[in-house]
Formats: C-alpha cells, structure tokens, sequence
C-alpha cells in the first residue's frame, strides 16, 4: 500500500484529502506545517507527498526545496489555490502541479499516474 503525505496548514483540506486518499486505497499521514512534514519525512518516508505552497513558517516552496535535499527521487505534488506559483522556478522540481478544487479527480489522477510510473520504474530496475 502506497503512503502519502499531506501537508497543508488548513485542517479541513487535510481532513478532506485524507478521506478521499483512503478511499482511493493509500495510507494516509498528515502535517500541518512544513517543518513537521519535514520531520515526518525523516522518520517515516512517504512514496508520495502532496504539498501545500501558502503556508505560515516555512511555504511549500521552502519545504520543496529542503525535501528534495533529503530525497531528490521523492514524488511531490505541488497543491496549491494559486495558480501564479507555477512561474517560480524552484515549483518546475515537483512531479506534478496541481491547483486546488473542490473536484480532487485531477489531483487523484495524478497521484495514481506518478505512483504508477514511479512502481513501474522500481519493477523494470528489480
């Protein structure tokens, strides 16, 4: 089963996305701010993180940034409310960008579409 972790700062995005990512079959870990997911990610490596960008503290681009310190081949999903991120430079690292809705099908499709080229990836290597 794969993991994710969500890392946002708004309790009712993170309570909503792990509801709907159990349904969809994955263990779910949730952090509240950067520095915490950066811990979890220490002590507990996720195969997928979906991460916020507007958050107190460190932002998500900060967190992007220091995650890919740690694991530079770690899937990360950019969910943010505002588009104007994806100009930034450093948000081009993450796998996949995804703004946020109400309607989470985009964003559980690409979480299943870099989950399962990264399983593939790890299959054919074996």
């Amino acid at each position: 089963m794969y993991r994710i972790l969500v890392v946002d700062d708004e309790e009712n995005i993170r309570l909503l996305y792990e509801r709907e990512l159990t349904k969809e079959g994955y263990e779910v870990a949730l952090a509240a701010s950067g520095e915490e997911a950066l811990q979890m990610l220490k002590e507990n490596p996720p195969h997928l993180v979906v991460l916020d960008i507007k958050m107190p503290g460190l932002d998500g681009v900060e967190v992007l940034s220091k995650m890919m310190n740690i694991d530079n081949k770690m899937p990360i999903v950019l969910n943010t409310a505002y588009a104007s991120y994806q100009d930034n430079f450093t948000t081009w690292a993450a796998d996949a960008y995804v703004v946020k809705s109400s309607d989470l099908s985009e964003l559980t499709g690409r979480i299943k579409k870099i989950l399962g080229a990264r399983y593939a990836e790890t299959t054919q290597s074996e």
